[in-house]
């Protein structure tokens, strides 16, 4: 028995509209997949990223950490905090830059971006 690839990362939420919102529009995530007022699928590049509102999912603000690819992470940088996103400095490392922020319920997402090898 083999373990093939990762099923689905999920995040827990308190207000699934909100979240819905905030990883939709600010974001710019589209939803794909199971939709429901307790569950939401979005597809990023062949892994699905779900957000759940149900006790299953975990409490929300303890997620670990979604990392998004971004292409350019000073231009999103640019537009999330035009939004009102706290966003952090990026950070450089020698292979990439990395940045933070918090959905509405607390749960950290990297923005990252990759330097050309």
């Amino acid at each position: 028995m083999a373990i093939r690839e990762i099923a689905f990362i999920m995040y827990p939420v308190r207000d699934m509209q909100a979240a819905l919102a905030f990883y939709r529009d600010t974001i710019g995530l589209e939803p794909s997949g199971l939709a429901s007022d307790a569950w939401t699928e979005f597809d990023i590049a062949g892994t699905t990223f779900g957000i759940g509102a149900f006790a299953q999912v975990g409490t929300p603000g303890s997620a670990g950490s979604l990392a998004l690819e971004i292409d350019d992470l000073p231009a999103m940088r640019v537009r999330l905090l035009a939004q009102g996103v706290e966003v952090s400095e990026p950070y450089e490392t020698p292979i990439c830059w990395i940045s933070q922020l918090h959905d509405p319920d607390g749960n950290t997402i990297t923005l990252h971006q990759r330097k050309a090898a």
